[in-house]
């Protein structure tokens, strides 16, 4: 392999390359040209630099010169390949992976349809901040368990520190597992969008106007006289008329919503209005249409995330329909607080309503429909009220979810006279977690044998050499015995003790998660007890028709 590349401005050849490394061996290409708007880095700095590195590039740091023979195009594009994978595929963690053919279907293929789907506008943006959270996240433990490892490996003589610094290593360890699980869940197409993830919304709410004066807001695009009688007769004023009644008008609901104040109410006249932003709604304000749902149409086009975003205390919502397009996230999102929606159309793309922990939802007389996902998401610790609605023509019906590894109060659901029907998958499924709650009932199965390696060690302590780290997890991975740690039986078993405790339970952990391939999380099962949960607070009158894996289920992962 013979290529011109650039590195800092300069021209430089490659003469070899080495495979197993992933390094090019480089030199200077003459004559020399620097190309670099640097006018600090000399040709003297360039040489110390490669001298320093032996004269060795990592592949991914190359750049082919172009020229118009095409002769090295194909060089270029394998360059370029090796960079792309470094940068958004591989994880420092990776090299623990044996199974080269299972690794690209486990890692390699959904990181990158998550990759592309991130570019596309195809995942929701808090999934993406929690991803890159998570990924960071596990980077640094990652980092510090090389590091603490490391330093174990280096260290000849038993202490007491030595014994905290592997009880810290195997907490760490244990942490990377966690974290590379969530982050497994978000990557794969399927798990991504039932995984729950908190997003925070930024809305701030405005409070009460200065004046103290509560307004109402007029929609409409063309305000005739007859329809602005019939407004101020039946709607706005009421019996006694109210002279003081403050009325400003709009063209769109968007603008109407943005000028609303604590208490304010938003009347939409009938029409056909289309809008390329979201209604972030944060204070306690009325949004009404003034007619019959299909005659008072707002639709959302253009790419975003949600349609409506609730976080104010009390918000009503009543005889509108919402039609969204081009869609990532659902139509409306209740972040806290509670929404009421009264005699409403909901015609969906992705999810429908999300219903957040610990906020509050009302929903009567409406219809829901057209949604990939499920039409309605509850999070724990949340509250739904359902009365007299029609959800049907979705994924999923009524997802309930739960979270991986974080502990919240169940929701309280009440179903009365909904029906719920040709759905793609369950009218109501409940997400559970199952990964790491079997774990600890594999725990407390495998409590006698966990016992037997401590009364193994403690007999064997202090005559044994010592044992590292990494030693230590692959041992206990293999469920194989563990001899001595400590050459002072008399100060240290205990400390031991509590080693092998955090050891079993990590090496349990790695076990169960070579066991679970995430091909093969995700299961579905039908599940007719599931309305007899505590959950549900009332099942009255509701009828379930025509839904394709039935009525009821249960989604592991």
């Amino acid at each position: 392999m013979s290529s011109r590349v650039h590195f800092k401005g300069y021209k430089e050849k490659v003469t070899n390359v080495d495979f197993s490394a992933l390094k090019a061996v480089v030199k200077l290409a003459e004559p020399y040209t620097c190309e670099s708007e640097v006018n600090t880095f000399t040709l003297e700095c360039m040489k110390e630099l490669l001298e320093l590195k032996e004269f060795q590039l990592p592949l991914q740091e190359l750049w082919v010169v172009f020229d118009d023979s095409g002769e090295f195009d194909q060089t270029a594009l394998a360059i370029e390949h090796v960079r792309f994978f470094y940068q958004y595929i591989w994880r420092s963690w990776d090299e623990e992976e044996d199974d080269e053919y299972d690794y690209f279907v486990r890692c390699v293929e959904p990181r990158l349809r998550l990759h592309y789907d991130i570019l596309e506008d195809r995942v929701p943006s808090g999934l993406i901040v929690d991803y890159r959270n998570l990924l960071t996240q596990c980077e640094e433990s990652y980092r510090k368990f090389l590091n603490l490892r490391s330093s174990l490996s280096n260290c000849n003589s038993d202490s007491e520190q030595e014994n905290i610094s592997m009880v810290e290593g195997l907490k760490l360890y244990s942490e990377i597992e966690q974290f590379k699980q969530k982050l497994k869940l978000i990557e794969n197409p399927l798990l991504r969008y039932v995984f729950g993830y908190q997003k925070n919304s930024n809305i701030q709410a405005k409070g009460v106007r200065p004046s103290g004066q509560k307004v109402t807001h007029v929609v409409s695009s063309t305000m005739m006289s007859g329809l602005l009688w019939s407004l101020l007769r039946d709607r706005l004023c009421g019996e006694p008329f109210k002279e003081d009644t403050e009325i400003q008008f709009h063209s769109d609901p968007l603008s109407a919503i943005n000028a609303c104040y604590e208490g304010d109410t938003v009347i939409v006249c009938p029409g056909h209005y289309v809008v390329h932003g979201t209604f972030s709604i944060a204070d306690s304000i009325k949004l009404e249409g003034y007619g019959l749902p299909d005659d008072i149409v707002i639709e959302k086009r253009g790419k975003g995330d949600t349609f409506v975003d609730c976080t104010g205390v009390d918000i009503k919502i009543s005889s509108i329909k919402f039609v969204q397009h081009d869609a990532v996230e659902g139509i409306l999102i209740i972040h806290r607080g509670k929404t009421t929606v009264e005699n409403c159309v909901l015609q969906c793309e992705t999810t429908g309503v999300t219903v957040r922990t610990s906020a509050e939802f009302l929903m009567k007389n409406s219809d829901l429909y057209g949604a990939k996902g499920a039409g309605l998401e509850i999070y724990p610790g949340s509250k739904c009220i359902l009365s007299d609605n029609g959800i049907h023509h979705c994924k999923e019906g009524i997802l309930i979810k739960d979270f991986l590894d974080e502990h919240y109060d169940i929701p309280e659901i009440s179903m009365v006279n909904n029906v719920i029907h040709n759905n793609e998958g369950y009218g109501v499924v409940l997400v559970k977690p199952t990964i790491f709650s079997e774990l600890k009932e594999n725990d407390q199965d495998d409590t006698e044998g966990n016992e037997a390696i401590k009364i193994q060690t403690s007999r064997e302590a202090g005559t044994a050499g010592r044992v590292d780290l990494e030693e230590l997890i692959h041992c206990a991975t293999d469920k194989k015995e563990i001899y001595g740690i400590a050459a002072d039986l008399s100060k240290q078993v205990e400390g031991n003790c509590e080693i092998i405790n955090e050891l079993v339970a990590a090496s349990t952990q790695k076990g169960q998660m070579k066991k679970k391939r995430l091909s093969e999380l995700g299961i579905t099962q039908a599940d007719d007890n599931l309305m007899s949960q505590e959950m549900f607070v009332a099942i009255v009158g509701n009828q379930f028709k025509w839904n394709g894996k039935g009525s009821f289920g249960t989604f592991l992962f």
